[in-house]
């Protein structure tokens, strides 16, 4: 494992091959978002889309918590930013840099997952939770409406009835009903939490780059498509990775019996 980099006010980073664990890292505050976290988080996506050699993220919290969405504490200082503001020019970069990322992001929920905090556990690929997770569509409670993608993951995720309930009461899941419902890949025991992530992570890493990348692209264009328009971006998507070296080198692999070696070329 390698060792944490703790260039960061607010995350940890930690980097171990081609897998990247980031770490929220406010725990005396459930890991609120304040300026510098979205700052910081933002950051560290766009230099993950520009390094060659990451091959997975696995996104975590400090602590007993996953992230209690926005710092409310923030909110009530003086000259603070409108809300319509805050979301365009914070948030929903966020949001878009994790679906644009083109390498496996996968959420590993340790602990209460709320408000901007659920959003940005279901808008990462694979969610993996403890047993001690729960996620609360907090809004209602102080007179907002879900953001930061939430009204758009959540109904994809587990139907437009349960996310109503979710939003509308502003009601706890807890871990077992999430993995029940689907808002969840799996629950795991809190201590094996990170170990699961990253034998994942590490499963993905050693995965072909180029065709998760493309994987990601066709199933995020397909979340908003007709069946035409998805079989057709399919077939481009495919015509890209058929000529990649990764294919040849997979195909070399099963008929020679041996572990592939994805460059991602």
């Amino acid at each position: 494992m390698g060792d944490p980099e703790s260039e960061f006010e607010t995350l940890l980073l930690e980097r171990d091959g081609g897998v990247q664990t980031v770490t929220l890292n406010r725990p005396e505050a459930l890991n609120s978002f304040n300026a510098a976290m979205k700052r910081e988080l933002l950051e560290v996506l766009k230099t993950a889309a520009r390094d060659p050699a990451l091959r997975c993220l696995i996104l975590t919290g400090a602590g007993r918590a996953f992230s209690a969405g926005q710092d409310l504490k923030e909110r009530q200082a003086p000259g603070a930013a409108d809300l319509a503001e805050e979301l365009r020019e914070h948030y929903n970069p966020i949001v878009r840099g994790l679906r644009r990322l083109e390498k496996p992001v996968i959420a590993a929920v340790n602990g209460v997952a709320a408000g901007a905090g659920c959003s940005l556990a279901i808008a990462c690929d694979i969610l993996i939770a403890s047993d001690k997770a729960s996620f609360i569509e907090v809004f209602t409670r102080v007179g907002l409406v879900p953001d930061t993608g939430s009204t758009w993951f959540l109904p994809r995720l587990v139907g437009y009835a349960r996310a109503a309930e979710m939003v509308f009461t502003a009601d706890p899941v807890d871990a077992q009903t999430a993995e029940r419902i689907g808002l969840v890949n799996r629950v795991v025991p809190a201590e094996r939490l990170m170990p699961e992530a990253r034998a994942l992570g590490e499963r993905l890493a050693a995965a072909p780059p180029l065709a998760l990348a493309l994987a990601k692209r066709a199933l995020n264009r397909a979340l908003e498509s007709d069946l035409d328009s998805a079989l057709d971006h399919e077939a481009q998507l495919q015509g890209i990775a058929g000529r990649s070296r990764d294919h040849a080198e997979g195909v070399a692999a099963f008929v020679e019996k041996r572990p592939p070696r994805f460059t991602g070329e």
